[in-house]
């Protein structure tokens, strides 16, 4: 963390800009400061934008010209390392098998915010694809980045899969980043980082340019110190796209700027519902956080309706159905993903499917399989097509449980606004021996029914209370609704972290 940037906000540095205190560029100068003094202990940033400060440069020339894009002008703003940029940066989902092309074009949302006046500073670590590849694997790593560590106490995990999104804006390396999530892989780094991040509904942000797992569940979403931040990012990559037919999605309701939204009085008059079964009381640190942030949001002039538990949360079939959904998508895809790219180095590997994936792993076992293997990748492989009946009736079986009589049965019967829970337990000792060892979540059913999450700093776990030493750890409290539900699920968390202020930044080294 630089002195100079610390902790300060977007609003801050537009203010900044406006009154000549600060220069695009300058603050572009400073971020890449930061990472080349931090990071090579946190491993957080892939690469950085060659063009990073040019672009800023240019983007000073057209704000002294009476140009002002809006409220992301000039602001430096990381990428996961798996949304296309058509730049001189790599897009590789961490893995070396990528690295001999490259996409023919951006991502629709990595377009959407150079148009908004951002600057795309670089690309972020993350779990190599996406944490798709094995079911024994080290959030956070990935065979071209390394491993990710979480700021708060580098003997940590990060979380994943956007792990280096999450750490790097912790530790202010970045404005914001634009991470991506299919079940969890935007929420839990942001809880495990102590940052806000927000998985929106499916269909509110393209996924076209966006490496992929499941279409059915796959978004890209952002990930900021600040619900403000967050929800400034959020207005600039909402615009409907051909290149996805989800953002065509009937009943789709998106706003351009969810700013308006911020509403300090927020909770009261809110109803809000505790969700209890399963997604808390599997850790007792993490439980007295909790605990306090209930009593925050009803102290904050909420109703609070304690328990309203999700029906079907513990439906077995719900994760059963889920798996098969994503294996089966993940592989048609891959293909048509890998299709898009171009080569550039035409004496590498080129893989075209999964199965090709598959060889350039084992045939480059040292480097990409000497931590965990890719046993996902080869149950996908086995899986059947999309018009298949297990496919068809595993999609249709977890909507159900986790939509109609799962979320929207809870939100429903107790006339909720939105339910909250643990965003998932304290940063997890990294093993890679044994891999992760994830303790508690609570994105599942939002994960398959396609709804959106908000999760937001509500406390942190002492030195001493978890197995380790290190630093205080972060947790987040996570705010649940159903479909297109963001502007409310903004006002509330927006409220919750004006009331409990919980946001502190890591002493990085510590």
């Amino acid at each position: 963390m630089t002195a100079e940037l610390g902790e300060v906000t977007m609003a801050q540095l537009q203010e900044d800009m406006a009154a000549g205190a600060r220069t695009a560029a300058g603050i572009t100068e400073g971020y890449l400061a930061a990472i080349d003094a931090v990071d090579d202990a946190l491993c957080s940033v892939i690469e950085t934008n060659p063009d990073a400060e040019a672009i800023a440069a240019q983007l000073d020339t057209e704000r002294a010209a009476g140009r002002v894009r809006g409220p992301l002008h000039g602001i430096p703003i990381l990428l996961k390392d798996n949304i296309d940029t058509d730049d001189r940066m790599q897009t590789t989902a961490g893995s070396l098998a990528l690295l001999g092309s490259r996409p023919a074009r951006d991502a629709t949302v990595a377009a959407a915010l150079r148009e908004a006046g951002a600057v795309i500073l670089g690309k972020a670590n993350l779990s190599e694809w996406a944490n798709f590849r094995s079911t024994i694997s080290t959030s956070g790593w990935s065979a071209r980045g390394g491993q990710c560590r979480n700021p708060y106490d580098d003997s940590r995990n990060p979380g994943g899969s956007s792990s280096g999104s999450g750490a790097a804006v912790s530790a202010n390396l970045a404005a914001a980043a634009l991470g991506s999530e299919t079940d969890g892989s935007i929420v839990n780094p942001s809880g495990a980082c102590g940052i806000v991040g927000i998985k929106p509904t499916i269909g509110l942000c393209s996924r076209a340019g966006v490496i992929p797992i499941s279409h059915t569940q796959d978004t890209a979403g952002p990930m900021a110190r600040t619900v403000a931040d967050a929800a400034t990012v959020l207005g600039a990559v909402t615009a409907a796209d051909g290149r996805d037919t989800a953002t065509a999605a009937a009943g789709r309701s998106v706003h351009s700027d969810y700013r308006p939204f911020l509403d300090a009085d927020g909770l009261r008059g809110a109803r809000i519902g505790v969700a209890r079964k399963v997604v808390s009381g599997y850790d007792d640190a993490t439980d007295r956080v909790f605990e306090e942030a209930i009593r925050a949001i009803r102290d904050a002039g909420a109703e609070v309706i304690d328990p309203a538990d999700i029906p079907t949360v513990d439906d077995d079939r719900m994760g059963a159905s889920e798996i098969v959904v994503m294996q089966t998508e993940f592989k048609h895809g891959i293909a048509a993903y890998l299709a898009t790219r171009i080569v550039v180095d035409a004496a590498l590997p080129q893989p075209h499917s999964l199965a090709d994936l598959i060889r350039f792993n084992e045939a480059h076992a040292e480097q990409e399989l000497v931590l965990f293997g890719q046993e996902r990748f080869e149950r996908a492989q086995g899986s059947g097509p999309l018009d298949g009946e297990e496919y068809l009736k595993a999609l249709a079986t977890g909507r159900r449980l986790a939509g109609a009589e799962g979320l929207d049965a809870v939100l429903d019967e107790y006339g909720l606004d939105a339910l909250i829970a643990p965003t998932g337990g304290p940063a997890w000792p990294l093993d890679p021996e044994a891999g992760d060892a994830v303790h508690g979540g609570s994105s599942r059913c939002a994960a398959v029914a396609g709804y959106p999450l908000v999760t937001v700093p509500a406390g942190f776990v002492p030195r001493g209370s978890v197995r380790g030493a290190g630093s205080d750890l972060p947790i987040g409290l996570t705010f649940m609704g159903r479909a297109w539900s963001e502007p409310t699920l903004i006002r509330l968390a927006y409220a919750f972290e004006q009331v409990t202020q919980m946001r502190r930044p890591p002493e990085l080294g510590g």
